[in-house]
């Protein structure tokens, strides 16, 4: 950890993820299951861990019940050595609202920040997939002086207008000059105009600088309390926000085909991507680096008894237009009568389906 500064990490993990539905219709979007055993908040926790961050508070608030069940039975440290992943709920502590905003939700659970007392406090979202090193990060951070800093990732001009637009200033790439969110056009890095930086929703601050901001941003009226759309462009305006380039981060076990690779998976159509870049052969987002592992929960099923399984002649599952060739699979391959009958029982140029 660097400089010895204790760490707490804060997963915000209450969005209702109406764009996932209907994916969502039971579960918040970080209970999600994602590539058959993860949820996707499996990444952001696992992320934590790795980098030797212990202490982790998962704010919660819609349909967080499977969230919450995965979480404990998941997500157990050792208490004895002061480690923990609480999931935390809303509590309505200052006053009789729900979480207003990503920002309103750490602004009602102060009391954890209070509790732990730490000197950074790294928040993160819940619903990426991603491989990250946070304590890179903080490392940059700390060595920077800067209040807030934000986890950018490089994408192309053309994608804008679908993210948070980081602009930096031209004689300091790591100090922040503009943070607009969804423009429809933006300045290319010097280092390649063809990309820009957009916000990952990962940031880093100075714990008593985040509190005073919080504090802030709740006796504002012209506010929608998010940490991306009011919390960092305060640090900005005061000048006191930098960025941290997710092309430095190195980790563990990574190949230039998957060592900068994220995904926000907050749509069915991005969702269903995500899931085509695991699949090849050489697949795009790697989840077999035993360096960087993503953990989560294994179920552990008996295999079932030979005597239990019952066994039926084979028959197709509808009618099939050439019955000859449907006596058994290899016989629809073979059926003289019907040469354009394939294995699924449908003749060239119709369906027998209904």
């Amino acid at each position: 950890m660097p400089l010895n500064k204790r760490v707490l990490a804060i997963v915000l993990a209450g969005g209702e993820g109406n764009r996932l539905m209907p994916l969502t219709a039971d579960r918040a979007k970080p209970a999600v299951p994602f590539a058959g055993s993860y949820r996707l908040i499996d990444f952001a926790l696992s992320n934590l861990v790795n980098s030797r961050y212990l202490q982790i508070v998962v704010l919660t608030q819609y349909k967080s019940h499977s969230l919450d069940r995965h979480i404990s039975e998941t997500w157990r440290m050792s208490t004895q050595l002061g480690n923990y992943v609480a999931s935390v709920p809303a509590q309505q502590r200052v006053g009789k609202s729900w979480f207003l905003g990503s920002a309103n939700a750490i602004y009602q659970s102060l009391n954890l920040i209070h509790d732990a007392n730490p000197d950074i406090v790294v928040v993160v979202g819940a619903d990426h997939v991603y491989r990250m090193d946070f304590d890179q990060m903080v490392e940059q951070h700390v060595q920077s002086g800067a209040k807030a800093t934000v986890a950018a990732v490089r994408q192309p001009l053309s994608m804008a207008n679908q993210f948070g637009v980081i602009e930096v200033d031209p004689e300091d790439p790591q100090k922040i000059a503009a943070f607009v969110e969804k423009p429809a056009t933006t300045p290319g890095l010097a280092a390649d105009p063809t990309q820009f930086l957009a916000s990952m929703g990962n940031y880093v601050f100075d714990a008593d600088a985040l509190v005073d901001a919080l504090h802030v941003d709740a006796e504002r009226l012209d506010t929608k309390h998010d940490m991306g759309g009011d919390i960092i462009p305060y640090f900005v305006s005061q000048g006191e926000a930098g960025v941290y380039d997710f092309t430095l981060n190195d980790i563990p076990g990574s190949t230039e085909r998957d060592r900068t690779y994220w995904r926000d998976v907050g749509t069915i159509d991005s969702f269903y991507d995500a899931h085509i870049d695991l699949i090849s052969p050489l697949p795009v987002f790697n989840l077999y680096n035993s360096e960087w592992p993503i953990y989560t929960r294994q179920s552990i099923s008996p295999r079932p008894s030979s005597s239990a399984v019952k066994t039926t002649p084979w028959a197709p599952p509808w009618t099939p237009s050439c019955p000859a060739a449907w006596s058994s699979p290899a016989a629809s391959l073979r059926a003289p009568s019907c040469p354009t009958t394939s294995l699924w029982g449908t003749a060239a140029g119709s369906s027998t389906r209904s």
